[in-house]
């Protein structure tokens, strides 16, 4: 799809649904909560995004879009643009923006903020 797109905007939410088949108005009205209280799930996948599964998705979308183009615009939209943990993976990644709700909004700008920061002290080129 590289070839054809000016941009991949990658819908997290939609993508964690696909991923995990999981309704996320389902499971967090029915088994979601138990399993967090058992701690069968470290987190819940809708608010803070699942690295090793989701993310794997991620980042093989964006290494294979900048392998055909390094400038080509990659970005996020939904909850996890909003999520502290969810930004530095995708600051990680080179993502060039996060979109989230409203409300979200502050905490990302703060988040990306700190993410740039982080990884400048550390030498990083991302």
């Amino acid at each position: 799809m590289g070839h054809y797109a000016d941009f991949f905007s990658f819908g997290t939410n939609d993508l964690t649904q696909l991923t995990w088949a999981f309704s996320r108005d389902d499971v967090e009205s029915t088994f979601l909560p138990r399993y967090l209280d058992l701690e069968l799930l470290p987190f819940n996948p809708f608010e803070s995004l699942d690295q090793a599964g989701v993310g794997i998705l991620v980042r093989t979308a964006v290494e294979q879009a900048r392998g055909l183009r390094p400038d080509f615009k990659l970005g996020v939209c939904g909850e996890h643009g909003g999520d502290p943990r969810s930004i530095h993976f995708f600051h990680e990644l080179g993502l060039d923006y996060v979109s989230c709700s409203p409300f979200r909004v502050p905490v990302a700008r703060l988040e990306a903020g700190r993410a740039l920061v982080l990884n400048s002290a550390s030498g990083s080129s991302v």
